[in-house]
């Protein structure tokens, strides 16, 4: 066994350890989210809670792939990149729903249940960080999730606020929905591109 074959196999053990704790992680707090958008009527929340219980999907998958030939990781890639739509749609179908039900989420609950989902993911995103070199896309796609859900716990965090404060409207928390769903989409199409990219490569 050669000194490539062993540090792929660390490499392996260190994707699969961290996935596995991302994956309990997203869980969990998926739950959580949930349960709170769904009790203040919240569209960021709901869109957020969607996105950990995908992260949670994309993990598992990606745990199970690890072994995979590089075309089949490869062609998991692009189905993860579909993965990644699913809280876009589920947080625009939200923010429709919101003009027929205009109720303003309690802005205490919204904000601290940003700033949880914030700490969730920032943890989540600097373990993915030290092994998103390997395994391509799948990988890639992991920690591309993580860091775009940082980026919109803050905002989250920042609609509490405004809400609190300056604007006691749904529009705060409406426009963060739309934007979260946004950045999931945009994921998605880096995603593709990247397993695209792979699967020519693994059939040349």
């Amino acid at each position: 066994m050669g000194a490539d074959e062993l540090t792929n196999d660390a490499a392996t053990t260190a994707v699969r350890r961290t996935v596995i704790a991302v994956a309990l992680l997203n869980l969990g707090y998926f739950g959580i989210e949930f349960a709170v958008a769904l009790a203040i009527g919240s569209v960021s929340l709901f869109a957020d809670s969607v996105d950990f219980l995908e992260d949670a999907s994309v993990n598992l998958l990606i745990l199970v792939a690890l072994r995979w030939s590089a075309l089949a990781r490869a062609r998991l890639g692009m189905v993860l990149a579909a993965v990644l739509l699913v809280p876009a749609f589920a947080g625009l179908w939200t923010a429709g729903q919101k003009f027929f039900t205009p109720i303003v989420p309690a802005p205490l609950p919204l904000t601290i249940t940003g700033l949880g989902a914030l700490v969730v993911n920032l943890s989540c995103a600097l373990m993915l960080a030290r092994v998103r070199h390997h395994h391509g896309s799948l990988t890639r796609a992991a920690f591309l999730s993580a860091r775009n859900d940082a980026f919109a716990n803050i905002a989250i965090i920042a609609a509490g606020l405004v809400t609190a404060s300056l604007w006691h409207s749904i529009w705060p928390d409406l426009i963060v929905g739309v934007g979260i769903a946004c950045l999931n989409a945009d994921a998605a199409h880096e995603v593709w591109e990247a397993a695209h990219e792979e699967h020519k490569a693994a059939k040349a």
